[in-house]
């Protein structure tokens, strides 16, 4: 198959990464997606960093045997902070995207601010995030919030209840008052959150994620190595570490409604 042909692999730990599917379709709309969520071995938020780097490096090495991508999508923060390097180092001649917090958006739309991450443990203690900290640092305020059960409640497909929100209620607690001039979302699982987070945020309190600024720099690295798709209609499958129907549907469900 000729190498534009060829598919992007979506990869996240579980049925999160959807939240960047759909803006990777929006920006690229005649390309092939392949979604592979590893919902067997979520969530990877509270595993070693040693542990995701093996997952995730193992999961990709299967799907470039199964598909043959053309580029990868690392659509999760937490795979993104542990294994970015030596995916680019197994894949140097392709396009490897991954997705960080959108904290430098945030911090040049609110100079001087306090900025929340909602994050996954892994991300929040990696390097990665760090740097990423420092370079905002001198200007706002971070503070970095794990919060590793609403990761839980996306797999279930549970993204507007009242269990739900008394949770983002009791993490947030500190910040309903207007205090955070943002909140990062820095794990792709919790955009689905959305209507519960603006619900309980104040209105003037900004919802941050990368997920645009991903789908952007994809399209911009296979311009640049000429593979973009030039014909044809795009196309989207979902799969999973998960056996039957329900995992996938519930990906779907999130792709079409969010």
């Amino acid at each position: 198959m000729e190498a534009r042909e060829r598919p992007i692999v979506v990869f996240d730990s579980g049925v999160g990464g959807v939240s960047v599917l759909r803006a990777l379709v929006k920006e690229l709309p005649g390309e092939r997606f392949v979604y592979f969520g590893d919902s067997a071995n979520a969530p990877y938020g509270p595993r070693t960093t040693e542990e995701i780097r093996r997952l995730t490096l193992e999961n990709l090495r299967r799907l470039d045997g199964e598909y043959g991508f053309k580029a990868a999508v690392i659509a999760c923060n937490t795979a993104t902070s542990a294994a970015i390097s030596e995916l680019r180092a197994a894949w140097p001649d392709r396009p490897i995207v991954g997705i960080e917090p959108a904290l430098k958006l945030a911090a040049d739309r609110n100079p001087g601010g306090t900025i929340l991450v909602m994050a996954t443990e892994t991300t929040l203690r990696e390097k990665k995030f760090a740097a990423l900290t420092r370079r905002v640092q001198a200007g706002c305020t971070v503070i970095g919030l794990p919060c590793p059960e609403l990761v839980e409640f996306v797999e279930r497909g549970e993204t507007d209840s009242p269990a739900l929100e008394a949770y983002l209620r009791s993490r947030l607690s500190p910040w309903l008052e207007g205090e955070a001039a943002a909140v990062v979302l820095g794990c792709t699982h919790f955009p689905f959150a959305s209507r519960v987070l603006r619900r309980i945020l104040p209105p003037q309190t900004e919802l941050l994620d990368g997920s645009e600024g991903t789908a952007r720099q994809t399209g911009r690295l296979l311009k640049q190595a000429e593979l973009l798709r030039t014909g044809g209609r795009g196309e989207v499958s979902f799969h999973s570490s998960l056996p039957g129907r329900e995992i996938l549907d519930l990906c779907q469900r999130l792709f079409e409604t969010g």
